[in-house]
């Protein structure tokens, strides 16, 4: 990455910060109960560096087998990273995922709980675990849908004996934000679910109105995706 590029990554990412404190304080709330998620799944690591050496600690990958090619080594040269997995996990990748992800935000249906409760039993190793809600009830979309959350969550508790500590969710491209955020900020508080991981580039600020605690930033702080 030439001098240049790595100015212009960490000026973007200064501006989220910027753009990320000024929506938190215009909803009346303290900026340390939102946290930002640099998204940096499809960049190679050394787009990831300028921001790690700027101070940023949280990232967020799509797929286990990308992230177990750069981030090893990247937790081996920065302290305090933690590591969210955002995109679908597979069951035959559960063990790997458990083994490197710090947080599992993908946890959408019985065959991965189970699989992640088989590897609980198997390491000390403890990610924490939030479900993904498909709030637009999309068919081409991940997540459980939101009439079948109540039972899902309670299956995670009491069948697989799994604490599920936040919920996630990605609202459809063609549709307000707000009404999503809505949706999943009332299950989190029927569940007495404290964690909400919503909003991305372009609907964070809306996300952190609604009670986001996460919200994952990945093209407005890297720049276009390769």
């Amino acid at each position: 990455m030439s001098d240049a590029q790595e100015h212009n990554v960490v000026a973007r990412l200064h501006k989220v910060r910027s753009e990320m404190t000024r929506a938190v304080r215009h909803a009346g709330r303290n900026p340390d109960e939102v946290t930002l998620v640099a998204v940096s799944k499809t960049y190679f690591a050394d787009s990831i560096v300028p921001v790690l050496e700027d101070g940023q600690r949280v990232f967020g990958e799509n797929r286990v087998q990308e992230s177990m090619q750069k981030w090893p080594e990247l937790k081996a040269q920065f302290a305090g990273i933690e590591l969210h997995l955002i995109g679908p996990l597979q069951s035959n990748k559960a063990k790997e995922a458990v083994a490197l992800f710090d947080v599992i935000e993908t946890i959408d249906r019985p065959s991965i709980a189970e699989a992640i409760a088989k590897e609980f039993t198997k390491t000390d190793r403890r990610p924490k675990l939030y479900v993904q809600v498909n709030t637009g009830e999309e068919p081409q979309k991940a997540g459980i849908l939101p009439l079948d959350a109540d039972a899902f969550l309670t299956r995670c508790k009491d069948e697989w004996k799994l604490t599920i500590e936040g919920l996630m969710c990605i609202p459809p491209v063609d549709e307000p934000p707000s009404p999503h955020f809505g949706l999943l900020r009332k299950i989190a508080e029927k569940h007495g679910i404290k964690i909400l991981s919503m909003g991305m580039s372009a609907d964070f600020e809306e996300a952190i109105q609604m009670g986001a605690t996460h919200i994952r930033v990945g093209s407005a702080i890297f720049g276009h995706r390769f």
